[in-house]
């Protein structure tokens, strides 16, 4: 089977290939025989019922400092592609949502990954409410007496943004920490959503795991452990990767959630789980794919196009 896939991603000359997810999706679809091509979100238009974008043809090498080459953009008409990735990075804003909007107009018989309709009815933060037994106490308000009662509840908290990402905003305050109402001042002058504010998990010391699962059967996991002066576990700001294998708890998890995750159409997912709890469920454009195989783990590259190939079959 060949594939025409067009890649909705932000500039590939902008991303370090070797943590790079979409990168390592292409270099799969590439050695399949796929036929790759390159779009920014901004380059999409819809006319007339059509959805449109300048694409390029892409072709990829695992060479850092030169790892594409891109050819002669035109215009093309995305109804004609087998399958979109749809990979640009959060933040989940209007743009990220109208992007799906416009996507959804040629799913699913152009193949959209992941599916653009559940994409934006499942914000990362929100989705994972929907699985209470496994998540950690939790508040999502704007309301600076519900916050400040969930706080004396239980004192040591994680405030963050409900549409951030990258653990950008993340904030670890202590019970004596006296800065509260100052952070909730000033997230209420940047963002016009609610904030989420949780219990401190104080197991992420011993790591933030990334369990990676497609079409709703986990395949790999890496463990993200922060660095000592760091409450945040991602590895932009230091966290470092661990090789790691799933719990008894972990693989619970993974199998209440999958069926819902294929409902939904969900290709390519990765779930947070710190301790014995999950905190997010990623489904805008989730990582750790490259991370999993350099540790000896699956090639979950390979698994996602045997599930996209599948599915177009």
């Amino acid at each position: 089977m060949t594939l025409a896939v067009a890649v909705q991603m932000d500039h590939i000359a902008t991303i370090n290939i070797a943590g790079d997810t979409t990168f390592a999706l292409s270099l799969e679809a590439q050695r399949r025989g796929h036929a790759l091509y390159h779009y920014t979100p901004d380059r999409l238009s819809l006319e007339g019922g059509s959805l449109f974008a300048r694409i390029e043809p892409l072709t990829v090498r695992d060479q850092k400092g030169a790892h594409f080459t891109l050819g002669e953009a035109e215009r093309a008409d995305l109804s004609g592609m087998d399958v979109v990735l749809l990979r640009q990075d959060p933040p989940f804003d209007m743009s990220y949502i109208t992007t799906t909007h416009m996507l959804e107009r040629i799913h699913p018989a152009t193949l959209v990954v992941n599916d653009p309709m559940w994409v934006r009815n499942s914000p990362e933060k929100i989705f994972v409410a929907e699985f209470p037994q496994f998540m950690p106490e939790t508040i999502i308000t704007r309301d600076p007496s519900e916050i400040a009662a969930f706080r004396r509840a239980h004192r040591d908290v994680i405030v963050k943004p409900l549409y951030g990402n990258g653990g950008a905003g993340v904030f670890h305050l202590r019970e004596d920490d006296r800065n509260l109402a100052s952070l909730i001042e000033m997230f209420g002058q940047m963002f016009r959503e609610p904030f989420i504010v949780q219990r401190y998990l104080k197991e992420v010391r011993a790591g933030d795991k990334r369990i990676i699962l497609v079409d709703g059967e986990p395949v790999g996991a890496i463990n993200r452990v922060p660095a000592e002066n760091e409450a945040r576990s991602n590895m932009h700001v230091g966290g470092k990767a661990e090789k790691t294998r799933l719990t008894r708890r972990e693989q619970d998890i993974c199998a209440a959630i999958g069926p819902e995750l294929r409902r939904r159409g969900f290709l390519l997912v990765g779930i947070d789980v710190i301790g014995d709890f999950m905190t997010e469920i990623n489904v805008t454009s989730p990582t750790g794919v490259r991370e999993v195989a350099r540790f000896g783990g699956a090639d979950i590259a390979s698994l996602f196009w045997d599930a996209v190939e599948a599915k177009r079959a």
